[in-house]
């Protein structure tokens, strides 16, 4: 019968060995009688369902009896055979059950376990979502995609979530046992497990380990990973679940905000809830919710750190769909949470759920976090220029926080763009209203005044990692005199967490002479031999071109960040793909450096692909070649996943969608 069950209840890519079912909707089992046969009205069969810590009143434990109609609001149970010595029961859970492991006792005698899930195919579940092909991404997809990057450049990064692979359910369900609110006071944690926006809550604090509560993730922004894994290595949510529970739940190194999101996702996704995994690009971390970032740079361009707040290259979050009944109407749907450790809400580390609703009408007062992930998508920049007298000048900076927020679209492998799910058009009188609302008086005031002197930072067509190219700023005059100016032009490398690294080409020109309507173009060289020992694995170089005219002292500034592009992968796959014959990828890179790669590495893995985990291939070549055998064990659409690492050239990600057939 678990076969029947779980193919009915969306859960057989979990197994098909145990009774995995979906709440308020109805399962069936088989019973054998040794009282001789079933007669209806004659038996009155008594069944409890006990989760956690059973007990009526916090609804970990139901006690029905057989009714003749099945009741999808509450637990309930039908006999849908004719009398024989065996009877065929069918059962129907709460739609708003706790969710977890269930003991089922009949008549106090026979026990049997199952699994229960949030139901989002069910219209009574919080979590309920009305399409098949959003319930295919967002709750049965096994990977998928992840933006990184940068907003001018975005880098998809294919993702291996697993949610459905072997013992991952286990895992998920440990961490909710792990949790402190559960170790503080289980009968209360589990009731709350009926509550899709109590569980998000507690995964987005428990993926990280910021409050030493055994989560599953240590985040780690430094360059060195040498005590753990670097967060760039990991190709899927699997293994780092799977180090945790192995481990007895010690924390894995190494994440950073994609990482986190991703096991979010997985966990989610694993315990019914659909979700998917969003990038916020230019993102800003505001710790004193001024809803104002400062930025302050000397004369040469220098960034000059004199505040905790900081803007991410980007920034990566989850979000998960459900009702909020716990609001006044108008809130359901899409919840931003964030399992990456930035700031504490209510004495933990963590972040949400908040209605992405809420964050574009400005409502700032809906919990959980709203005035903090307000500020990620809409702090205002203020930038000053300190000079070496101590003065200061505001400067003129056009960059914006929160644009192209993005996720993977249902289906495909494109970008879709979701910033306006977040906020109105830049410039609409509802931006001006979600403005005075929050009370975001910066953005209200702001009056952009130009000085009719313009820079602007144009790039290369290409910038490839290992190549010398050219970036150029370009100034134009658009005023009736003539101007004397001072342009310094710097690049630097940049972790995407927005830290500033090494220098890799500067230049400073004293007298930059503009006549009126002049404009100049000024070509700043980046040595391969110069950015390769600055830049993180981020492959980030943040460029800056300031502008400062002599006799007005005014200035501005242009900031761009480029991504250094990686040498692709070729990946081929030989042989007609079918479930269960074994497969080659035959997988290349071009070395594009000038000189040998060392302790080259290949990895491959995909879901239902690679028996769950990755294969490996180590050498050492000019030219990097692999073939790397697998067997496919599901048929259907699988993403393979492909990652090379050497000594210079670290953590290049490919992947190729594979049909497997039957």
């Amino acid at each position: 019968g678990e076969k029947f069950n779980n193919m009915d209840h969306h859960t057989e890519l979990n197994g098909t060995d145990r009774l995995i079912v979906r709440r308020g909707q109805p399962f069936t089992v088989s019973l054998s009688l040794r009282s001789g046969s079933y007669q209806p009205g004659t038996h009155q069969l008594c069944i409890t369902a006990d989760t956690g810590i059973p007990m009526e009143e916090y609804g970990t434990r139901a006690v029905f009896g057989l009714s003749d109609v099945i009741d999808n609001t509450h637990w309930s149970a039908v006999v849908t055979s004719p009398p024989a010595d065996t009877i065929t029961l069918s059962i129907c859970s709460a739609p708003d059950a706790p969710i977890g492991r269930y003991i089922l006792t009949l008549d106090s005698q026979i026990q049997f376990e199952l699994i229960l899930l949030f139901n989002p195919w069910c219209p009574r579940d919080a979590v309920y979502m009305d399409s098949k092909d959003k319930l295919e991404e967002y709750v049965l997809a096994q990977d998928g995609i992840i933006y990184r990057g940068d907003a001018k450049y975005p880098v998809p990064l294919p993702w291996y979530f697993g949610q459905f692979e072997d013992s991952i359910l286990d895992i998920c369900l440990r961490i909710l046992d792990v949790n402190p609110k559960y170790q503080r006071n289980p009968g209360k944690d589990c009731s709350g497990r009926r509550n899709p926006v109590y569980v998000t809550r507690v995964l987005s604090a428990m993926v990280n380990s910021n409050d030493r509560d055994n989560g599953v993730l240590v985040g780690c922004w430094k360059n060195s990973f040498e005590d753990g894994i670097s967060p760039m290595s990991w190709k899927g949510s699997v293994n780092i679940l799977r180090n945790w529970n192995s481990t007895s739940c010690m924390s894995v190194r190494y994440g950073q905000c994609w990482v986190f999101a991703a096991v979010a996702c997985t966990v989610s996704r694993a315990l019914g809830i659909p979700c998917r995994v969003v990038t916020n690009y230019l993102s800003a971390h505001d710790t004193n919710t001024n809803l104002v970032i400062e930025r302050y740079y000397d004369e040469k361009g220098q960034l000059l750190n004199s505040t905790r707040d900081m803007i991410w290259n980007y920034h990566c979050w989850v979000e998960s769909w459900m009702t909020r009944p716990d609001l006044k109407a108008g809130f359901d749907g899409w919840q931003a949470s964030d399992p990456t450790p930035q700031e504490k809400s209510e004495g933990v580390y963590c972040c949400g759920p908040v209605p992405l609703q809420a964050i574009k009408e400005g409502e700032l007062t809906l919990k959980y976090d709203a005035p903090f992930v307000f500020a990620e998508v809409n702090a205002d920049l203020e930038t000053y220029l300190k000079y070496k007298d101590g003065s200061m000048k505001r400067l003129y900076d056009k960059s914006k926080v929160g644009q192209k927020i993005s996720t993977k679209s249902v289906g495909s492998d494109q970008r879709e763009d979701i910033t306006h799910l977040y906020k109105y058009a830049e410039g609409s009188d509802e931006e001006r209203e979600v403005f005075q609302k929050a009370n975001h008086q910066n953005k209200l005031l702001k009056q952009q005044d130009n000085t009719g002197l313009h820079i602007t930072i144009k790039v290369s067509a290409e910038m490839r990692k290992g190549c010398d190219f050219d970036v150029f700023a370009l100034v134009t005059n658009s005023t009736s005199v003539d101007k004397k100016c001072r342009l310094v032009f710097a690049s630097r490398a940049v972790a995407y967490d927005g830290t500033i690294g090494q220098e890799c080409g500067f230049k400073d020109l004293l007298n930059v002479e503009l006549p009126p309507g002049g404009e100049r173009k000024v070509p700043l060289r980046l040595n391969y031999s110069k950015y390769c020992n600055a830049i993180t694995q981020d492959n980030l170089i943040r460029l800056g071109a300031l502008l400062i005219d002599y006799s007005t002292r005014d200035a501005i500034l242009d900031m761009r960040t480029i991504v250094l592009e990686n040498p692709e992968i070729c990946i081929r796959i030989l042989g007609e793909p079918k479930v269960n014959r074994r497969l080659a990828a035959e997988v290349t890179l071009q070395n594009p450096l000038s000189e040998p790669l060392e302790a080259c590495c290949f990895s491959i893995e995909g879901a239902n692909l690679t028996g769950n985990k990755p294969i490996t291939e180590m050498y050492v070549v000019q030219f990097a070649y692999a073939k790397i055998y697998f067997t496919p064990t599901h048929c259907g659409v699988r993403k393979l996943l492909v990652d090379f690492n050497s000594d210079k050239l670290g953590h290049v990600k490919g992947f190729r969608n594979v049909i497997i057939g039957k």
